[in-house]
């Protein structure tokens, strides 16, 4: 028996959606959107249609950057979704259809995408993730 999805999470909208998206106040004339995938315990599966549906949506609002919570695993281990999400993600890069994926592990000044990032978007060092090898995290560059 396959598990369907909400439906609120099936199709567009996430971005729209209170409860699955979130822009942080803004520190430094820079808000950092926020998707979050955790939120109701999805499947895999859902999860991985939320994100597409949100990543799609960012872009059509003119997004350039955005922030994806999908946790690190319940016993801090592994995570099927972190793991489906950083798979996906990298597909999607590899297919020229995100400019950039940094993994919360990577998310540092020491790491050459990530001061890219920085350098254009000066508002991302105030991010409370940046430095903090946040395995539950994955910053996206549309």
């Amino acid at each position: 028996m396959s598990q369907s999805c909400p439906a609120n999470f099936q199709g567009t909208g996430l971005l729209s959606s209170e409860r699955h998206f979130m822009t942080p106040a803004r520190k430094s004339g820079f808000a950092l959107p926020v998707i979050n995938l955790e939120v109701g315990r999805p499947s895999v599966q859902c999860a991985l249609s939320q994100m597409e549906s949100a990543l799609a949506d960012a872009k059509r609002q003119g997004r350039t950057v955005v922030k994806l919570i999908h946790g690190y695993g319940s016993t801090g281990v592994g995570g099927d979704i972190r793991i489906a999400v950083q798979k996906r993600l990298h597909e999607l890069n590899c297919d020229g259809k995100i400019r950039a994926v940094i993994f919360g592990e990577e998310w540092g000044r020491s790491n050459a995408q990530a001061w890219d990032l920085l350098n254009s978007e000066p508002g991302l060092k105030h991010d409370a993730d940046l430095g903090r090898r946040n395995r539950g995290i994955t910053i996206v560059r549309l």
